[in-house]
């Protein structure tokens, strides 16, 4: 415990820097989540000797940035899109035997972390709504929060307990409740035109965000490892700690460019 939060206090100061400072910062940030992102991903599955490309993870990542940099014009995300699976595919031919799975994960990889990831910047360089950007991380520090504490104070169902046995029903709604509220004293004090929104993106956000969390543990589960890596003390690699918001970041994306006028 006193790993963690030593590492949180180092943590939390840069993390309010990258995002209040924003631009060529926060794009810069992100890329570098993304790249150790993936190489966690992409390690995950070595550790069962199943190998997918990280030439093309690394590829796919500088790509995305460089797009990003200038536009998120759907034109261009299809050409990410394109490029991404015709170096996955071409890189199959080029092997001696196909490896079917280890192109799978690769594909899989590329846009579970990095596009999904990416919906961060996409956010913070919407014109109208980037302050929304506060919500995707909110959404997930209530959610942890009051699923953790709800949970260890009132749980007894057990969620998914072949994925993660500490896992509670009673937790994940205390986690949803907790975003809505949260999210919902955000929208009133930051941003009052958009409260009812503020508190929609807090429960569709929470849920979705749950989801994340337990993706990320199937995974784990599935290769076999307790955490994705060890760039925080206490608190295990970047995926570790950014699965929920994996899901988050596209929800708050979509609501707001679909929802939000």
């Amino acid at each position: 415990m006193r790993t963690r939060i030593i590492s949180a206090l180092f943590a939390i100061p840069l993390f309010l820097f990258v995002i209040l400072e924003g631009g060529i910062i926060l794009d810069v940030s992100v890329f570098i989540l993304a790249l150790i992102g993936i190489n966690e991903f992409f390690n995950a599955f070595k550790n069962i000797k199943i190998l997918p490309s990280k030439p093309i993870g690394v590829l796919s990542t500088i790509f995305m940035f460089t797009i990003a940099l200038r536009t998120t014009n759907i034109k261009w995300m299809m050409l990410w899109f394109f490029v991404c699976m015709l170096l996955v595919l071409v890189n199959n031919l080029l092997k001696k035997e196909m490896d079917i799975l280890a192109s799978s994960i690769t594909s899989m990889g590329i846009f579970y972390i990095v596009f999904f990831m990416y919906h961060i910047v996409f956010i913070a360089h919407h014109s109208k709504y980037s302050l929304l950007l506060w919500m995707v991380f909110l959404v997930a520090w209530a959610t942890d929060t009051f699923a953790y504490f709800t949970g260890y104070f009132f749980g007894s169902t057990k969620l998914c307990p072949n994925i993660s046995p500490k896992k509670t029903v009673e937790g994940a709604i205390g986690g949803i409740a907790g975003s809505v509220l949260i999210s919902g004293i955000w929208g009133y004090l930051v941003a009052p035109g958009i409260l009812m929104h503020c508190l929609i993106i807090g429960f569709i956000g929470s849920i979705l965000g749950q989801f994340g969390d337990l993706t990320a543990s199937i995974f784990k589960r599935y290769t076999g490892i307790k955490d994705y890596g060890k760039i925080m003390p206490g608190h295990g690699g970047v995926l570790d700690r950014f699965d929920s918001i994996l899901f988050t970041a596209p929800a708050v994306y979509y609501y707001m460019i679909f929802f939000i006028k």
